[in-house]
């Protein structure tokens, strides 16, 4: 009695979990986060005992083999779900509908071959070593690909290797006591169902809990980006830069202000769509030729900076005169079939600093030198300060 009344709040969770998934995926536009497929997999695990409810006990019939067939399906749904939800775009209904119609036929044989008690033990055997793989996965992805939800991970690992070790032990009992193993009165069975129990209650709203943390980080990533070269904002410029003096012993950092050469004069001929695509050229040159670490930033119009971080005034100026190069030996496509065109830049260097409350002095530091810079004839390297020497480019 009491293990059924376990199997029926399960089946109620489940259920219950999968319409909210599916309510929070309808949200989701473009991006659902693996939640449709999650609600999915809810689904076919409590349909599956609900199907075991109403069989009452161990038999061979269609429900008993669709019932198997659901509930082994849940958790390959439940790991293509997860591969959706860190972005990789894998198929569902092909794969799924060919492991069912696998996974009935091979019941069937090993029914006819091998009898009962080894249909149910692959059912065991089956839920084991699926749930083995995805703790492997999971773990792997907290080394890797999910490094910034370490304990999230670490979480999931541990629950999922319970349930792995659970279907093992339950493989062994079948093995060793037959069908009798599956008695839904056995305390084997009820450690089980309160064990799945407790997960139906705990993982949905972690995983709710999963969602809303990557949106929460993807609003921060688009707070701190500029919407067009998607390099860092002033924002988000300020952050990163708080962040590399807080994880690293204080270094000098220098700020490269750089400027696009007659900016103006290229939308008043081009038009502003072509100078749309010379900012973007000009912030994948940036990124490209700024070292591994170096924090690359629009900071508005025409005007980009860079953070040499961990450098020395003389490592500053080469990189200056290394990306004011860069840009000008490159041809930009601004448009199909027109000719291609060449832009320059100015960049104003300032004094080296050490904190990043200092960066708005550094700022005015790099202005001040990219308007002499401008002044002086442009498509130039200009450092700040008169007492600094400086370095002029034709």
């Amino acid at each position: 009695m009491v293990a059924s009344v376990l199997v029926g709040m399960l089946c109620a969770h489940l259920l219950c979990f999968a319409v909210m998934f599916l309510l929070i995926s309808k949200r989701l536009h473009g991006q659902k986060m693996g939640m449709d497929l999650f609600a999915l997999g809810n689904f076919l695990l409590g349909s599956a005992y609900v199907l075991q409810l109403l069989e009452g006990g161990p038999a061979w019939s269609a429900m008993s083999v669709v019932n198997h067939t659901l509930t082994l399906a849940s958790p390959v749904v439940y790991w293509l779900g997860a591969m959706r939800f860190f972005g990789h775009a894998v198929p569902l209904l092909s794969p799924l509908l060919v492991f069912a119609a696998l996974y009935s036929l091979a019941q069937v044989l090993v029914q006819w071959s091998l009898g009962p008690v080894a249909r149910y033990a692959m059912l065991s055997g089956g839920s084991a070593l699926l749930f083995f793989v995805m703790a492997l996965t999971v773990i792997y992805g907290a080394r890797t690909f999910a490094k910034d939800l370490y304990g999230e991970m670490v979480f999931f690992a541990a629950l999922i290797s319970g349930l792995c070790v659970l279907n093992a032990l339950k493989f062994m009992k079948l093995l060793d006591g037959g069908l009798d193993a599956l008695q839904m009165d056995r305390q084997f069975q009820l450690v089980f169902y309160i064990y799945m129990s407790f997960l139906a209650t705990v993982l949905p709203p972690s995983i709710v809990w999963l969602v809303l943390r990557r949106l929460t980080d993807q609003l921060r990533h688009i707070a701190a980006r500029d919407p067009m070269t998607q390099l860092l904002n002033r924002r988000g410029l300020t952050e990163a830069l708080q962040l590399s003096f807080n994880q690293r012993r204080a270094e000098h950092a220098h700020l490269l202000v750089v400027d696009v050469d007659h900016f103006k004069r290229i939308n008043d001929t081009y038009g502003h769509h072509a100078g749309d695509t010379v900012l973007c050229r000009v912030a994948e040159i940036l990124q490209a030729t700024a070292r591994r670490g170096d924090l690359v930033s629009r900071l508005g119009g025409e005007e980009f900076a860079v953070i040499c971080l961990h450098t020395d005034f003389p490592g500053a100026m080469h990189m200056a005169e290394r990306l004011r190069a860069a840009i000008e030996t490159q041809t930009i496509d601004i448009a199909e079939g027109g000719h291609p065109l060449q832009c320059t830049v100015t960049v104003g260097v300032s004094q080296g600093f050490a904190d990043a409350h200092a960066l708005e002095a550094a700022l005015q530091q790099a202005d001040a030198a990219l308007y002499r810079g401008k002044a002086a004839g442009r498509n130039r390297v200009e450092t700040a300060g008169p007492s600094m020497a400086t370095a002029s480019y034709a």
